[in-house]
């Protein structure tokens, strides 16, 4: 099952970007100069109400969904919302407030709100906006190539989700039915200012589009098996083409016909491409500041420790063109940089805004909002390690496809999670597998990492290849 290729030949070409001020022409009803005007009332009447320190945000997102299901239009929604979110400071005590009318009257009433609860809120030492050095200073904020909106129709939308599941029952005639398929357009902009000398924001767009083939076996009690498959781009013009991704889909749920139940085993764990990234979140879960500073995390105290093998390396890049975790700032403004998270295994650095950061008695690392792109490579990996050779890696074990549950601990770092996939034998896939679990623990997960693949695939903002944990218990039949 090759997977699509990203960029299609056909695929419907984005609109232009809008001048920075992101007017009407960008499908906005405001633009930048007025959230700049509508944040700088907000701040100003928290200073005349006797503020210590404020900070204001407004914006603004829009977007088109459409999903059909067996040749046949279901939906068409159309949002568009709008928010002004005020946060006022009275020394150590924080208040919030928000609100989705733009009037006078309302912005007076959403600060004298934030005002009131910051008057009746427990002082909390470490409360407070980021200290002016770590704010990335106005003029520096650079363009990240985020916005990309897509001038498309329901109509257009609609065909072309017809197109990505038509495509999928062509494959095979065991596809025989279908969960949907779907088309989603989405933009936003905001703009952020607050009194310790920050202002900025941006424009983004997030596009996508998806479907779920059902593949089944002939005769009275017939096995029928579902899998999926997408495509989500900031930019129209690089998603995958539609055919591609229902073929692809339907590769996949035709693959796991004949599914059986395994005996209970220990054995090698091959997490696909696509699964791995949760293994990745779990790990900037786990050095978190919010799980930190509330001890309830499983890797207390792991800053210059080896967690990984010493061939693990985990980068955070916030300035990737169009990457889906890039920001030239984080949610509060403070400035960003490019950093090795893990290097030779060892955990160099954790994810902090500026109040996990003084609760820790830390620096913050400009995280407040999450973590920004993150590559995780192995400096064994060989530009030949497909998918293929890492089946030839794993030898005998578990190949994992799907992962059903939320059985993580990250407190104690233990690991049960229902799961689907295939039998390797000798780094051949020998057959399906279904109603099987798989468990561990994080910590020895992570140590047990023999290799990852070249297979890179990007979810979300984390990029990682297959992972090869060297032993897991499998529990089946």
């Amino acid at each position: 099952m090759n997977k699509p290729s990203i960029r299609a030949k056909s695929a419907p070409a984005a609109a232009k970007a809008s001048a920075s001020s992101h007017g009407p022409a960008s499908g906005f009803s405001y633009s930048r100069p007025f959230f700049e005007e509508l944040v700088d009332r907000a701040l100003a009447h928290a200073k005349k109400l006797g503020a210590t320190d404020a900070g204001a945000e407004a914006s603004e997102g829009c977007g088109l969904s459409v999903s059909v299901r067996k040749g046949e239009l279901e939906n068409v929604e159309r949002n568009r919302d709008k928010s002004l979110g005020v946060t006022v400071y009275l020394g150590h005590r924080r208040g919030n407030a928000s609100t989705s009318d733009f009037s006078t009257k309302a912005i007076e009433q959403t600060v004298q709100a934030a005002y009131d609860i910051a008057r009746f809120t427990a002082e909390d030492p470490v409360a407070g906006l980021p200290d002016a050095a770590d704010i990335a200073p106005p003029g520096t904020h650079r363009d990240l190539q985020l916005f990309h909106p897509w001038a498309i129709t329901s109509e257009e939308a609609a065909e072309m989700a017809k197109a990505c599941e038509a495509a999928a029952f062509k494959t095979h005639r065991r596809i025989t039915n279908s969960e949907g398929a779907g088309v989603s357009a989405q933009q936003s902009h905001f703009f952020s200012a607050h009194t310790r000398g920050f202002r900025g924001g941006y424009a983004s767009s997030r596009h996508s589009f998806s479907v779920a083939p059902i593949a089944s076996l002939p005769g009275k009690n017939g096995e029928m098996q579902r899998d999926a498959w997408y495509s989500s781009m900031r930019n129209a013009a690089d998603l995958a083409s539609p055919e591609a991704v229902g073929r692809y889909a339907a590769q996949r749920a035709l693959s796991r016909l004949g599914s059986r139940k395994i005996p209970t085993t220990q054995c090698p764990v091959l997490f696909e491409s696509t699964l791995a990234a949760g293994l990745l979140g779990g790990f900037v879960q786990a050095v978190s500041g919010g799980s930190l500073y509330r001890k309830s995390s499983f890797l207390l105290d792991s800053l210059g420790k080896m967690v990984f093998p010493k061939h693990i390396e985990i980068l955070e890049d916030p300035f990737i063109l169009g990457g889906k975790g890039s920001s030239p700032f984080d949610e509060e403004g403070v400035r960003v940089a490019p950093r090795k998270v893990v290097k030779g295994g060892r955990v160099e650095g954790y994810f902090l805004s500026s109040y996990s950061a003084r609760k820790l008695g830390m620096k913050t690392t400009g995280n407040a909002g999450g973590s920004h792109n993150l590559v995780m490579t192995s400096r064994m990996t060989q530009a030949s390690d497909d998918l293929d050779a890492m089946l030839q890696k794993l030898g005998t074990g578990l190949f994992v496809v799907e992962l059903m549950g939320q059985g993580v601990n990250y407190v104690t770092g233990d690991y049960s999670r229902g799961a689907s996939g295939f039998w390797v034998e000798n780094g051949k896939i020998a057959f399906p597998v279904h109603e099987i679990t798989i468990a561990g623990n994080l910590k020895d997960m992570f140590k047990g990492i023999e290799a990852v693949g070249a297979d890179a695939y990007s979810y979300g903002a984390k990029t990682v290849g297959s992972i090869l944990v060297n032993r897991m218990k499998v529990a089946g039949s």
